[in-house]
């Protein structure tokens, strides 16, 4: 199926309790919303992220927000909010990290948009650099390099983001080669606005470049050491790559992963443990010459009709709520096959997919994301998270494991499907495990060592109180990878919980709290949040009655669960050290 475009007539399959039906309409689409809401203009804001809500179930609060659209009037914004000692956070145009990097404290704090400063500065073929300002989209940026000749070698599989942004949260696409699929390993230059002394009046801004003492910690900057107002990047010459998908039994899984890995440039795996499948993307480079026009469309990326949607979250609903494990099962299948019969979205010429391998240009198949592209207002499509419609509301978890324990990490998580084989199946609703390749990288808060990054998508019920099926499986996961396996957290998505003591794995966070005092000494870029996962302040666990449910704590009493539903506080099944909200058949409590 090619792009879903404004007033397009659309056949869509939607899978129901199992049942396939076929809905033709005609559709017009719409863009996402703007994360930034303000009363008056540009005063008394909110903020919240493109799934509407962060993991506490909070939005946040501003006292205004700024549109710089040059360097210039950037400079006056921080210079003027230094002067005034107020806090501030930088925004972005779609605002898709999952945690509350972008709330400032208290109720004067600033919003800084980087929503204009979206402007391609210089590409220099010959060097084969660009430079853009922070607001660029990685849509942007991909096709400006391409109409050059040049190609961003690895990169974040959804176009949605900011190249400010992605740097900010460690992005990444999937490699073991070169120099790794962060795309902060591929800058070459910063340049940062962080507030200054009166002297230098009230702004300071800094050109880094590899060596200088900060860049390393500038790469990941969580955003708490100012405004990347410029990045430059090194590209390579425009290439082409073949991709086939290959469908495996998963009982070698653990056995084949690093080897995988390092014998295919973007390989990747998407693994369906309850299914007992894994989905193999065997993709490298190919000359220029060799023929094919490939396009990269992700299906769950693409408009989806409102209708469809809230189909969907209605029968995930009352799957739910009636633990109807085998109903998800049965709808994980069925959409499963579609995905994997319609090569998730590849087409061999920009409109079919006719059979393996697909062969395109590297900016045709490295990042897609089309339910971005609609100028319409009616809310007949939208992206299937768009808080506007009823449709997915999700938890995401996602982690990097080092390569030499991940063999281990994928048996003790076959071991759990073992006992429960229906757990994962809600997972596979959402296309199951994503499994991308990470090097390690010199960005301070950047991976430690090369590794796998799991990422994890699953029901989370609009009641915070709601227990999930299967709660306690994917609690268990979630911290045999974090607790068993030290995994590292992705600083752009997960629950709180994943970020409690995580600072400590990383050898150099001092050289990073150094500099962020270096730059900030006010700490007019941080707020709690950011102390807290960086180590300042308690951590972000909160402990409440049903807070294991929501991944604002790792249970330790009852009431952190359900009780009331039958969910108590037990160890993990696998892992005996894991402490989560397990159902309860007979009603009681056994005791820890």
């Amino acid at each position: 199926m090619a792009f879903i475009s404004s007033k397009e007539i659309v056949f869509r399959p939607i899978f129901r309790s199992g049942c396939l039906f076929l809905l033709i309409f005609i559709v017009s689409c719409t863009p996402p919303r703007d994360p930034i809401k303000c009363s008056s203009k540009n005063t008394n804001c909110t903020i919240t992220n493109s799934y509407g809500i962060f993991p506490d179930r909070s939005v946040c609060g501003a006292a205004e927000v700024a549109y710089p659209s040059t360097e210039e009037e950037l400079i006056s914004v921080v210079a003027t909010a230094t002067r005034e000692r107020r806090k501030m956070k930088v925004a972005t145009r779609f605002s898709h990290s999952i945690p509350k990097l972008v709330c400032p404290d208290g109720q004067d704090g600033l919003l800084i948009s980087t929503k204009y400063l979206n402007h391609i500065l210089k590409i220099d073929v010959e060097a084969m650099t660009m430079t853009v300002e922070s607001g660029v989209t990685l849509k942007q940026l991909i096709n400006e390099a391409a109409e050059a000749g040049l190609a961003l070698p690895y990169a974040p599989y959804w176009w949605g983001l900011t190249i400010g942004g992605l740097l900010g949260t460690g992005a990444h696409g999937s490699t073991l080669w070169g120099k790794g699929s962060s795309v902060h390993d591929y800058v070459v230059e910063f340049r940062i606005v962080s507030p200054g002394k009166p002297e230098d009046g009230y702004a300071k801004t800094r050109s880094l470049s590899d060596g200088d003492e900060a860049f390393n910690a500038a790469k990941v900057s969580l955003g708490v050491l100012g405004v990347i107002s410029q990045v430059t990047l090194k590209l390579q010459p425009l290439f082409k790559r073949s991709i086939t998908y290959l469908t495996k039994d998963d009982s070698d899984l653990g056995d084949q992963v690093a080897s995988f890995g390092n014998a295919h440039e973007f390989a990747d795996i998407t693994w369906y443990p309850s299914q007992r499948k894994a989905v193999y993307r065997i993709d490298d480079r190919v000359s220029t010459n060799t023929s094919g026009n490939g396009l990269y469309d992700f299906m769950p990326f693409r408009s989806t009709l409102s209708v469809e949607l809230d189909a969907l979250r209605t029968t995930e609903e009352f799957q739910e709520s009636n633990s109807e494990a085998e109903g998800k099962c049965i709808g994980a299948k069925a959409i499963i096959y579609t995905l994997t019969t319609a090569a998730y979205g590849l087409s061999n010429d920009g409109i079919l997919f006719t059979g393996y391998p697909v062969i395109g240009y590297h900016n045709r198949l490295q990042s897609s994301g089309s339910c971005l592209d609609s100028h319409e207002n009616a809310l007949i499509t939208a992206c299937a998270w768009d808080p506007r419609v009823k449709g997915e509301f999700f938890h995401q978890t996602t982690f990097s494991i080092g390569l030499s324990k991940a063999k281990s990490f994928i048996q003790d998580v076959q071991k759990l499907i073992e006992l429960e084989p229906k757990a994962m199946c809600g997972v596979e609703l959402y296309n199951g495990i994503l499994m991308r390749y990470v090097k390690a990288s010199s960005a301070y808060l950047g991976k430690q060592e090369d590794a796998v990054d799991f990422d994890i998508t699953y029901y989370r019920s609009k009641d915070p109180m709601a227990p999930r099926l299967y709660e306690d499986v994917l609690e268990e996961v979630e911290q045999l990878a974090l607790v068993k396996y030290a995994a590292l957290p992705h600083w752009g998505k997960n629950r709180n919980l994943a970020f409690n003591g995580a600072i400590k794995k990383y050898k150099n966070a001092r050289g990073f709290l150094k500099v962020k005092e270096a730059y900030d000494p006010l700490g007019l870029f941080s707020s709690e949040w950011t102390n807290q996962i960086l180590g300042l302040k308690n951590g972000v666990t909160i402990a409440k009655e049903g807070c294991a449910l929501e991944g604002l704590c790792v249970c330790s009493q009852d009431s952190h669960c359900s009780p009331s539903k039958g969910y108590y506080c037990r160890p993990g099944k696998v892992y005996k050290d894991a402490r989560v909200c397990t159902r309860s058949t007979s009603g009681k409590h056994s005791e820890l």
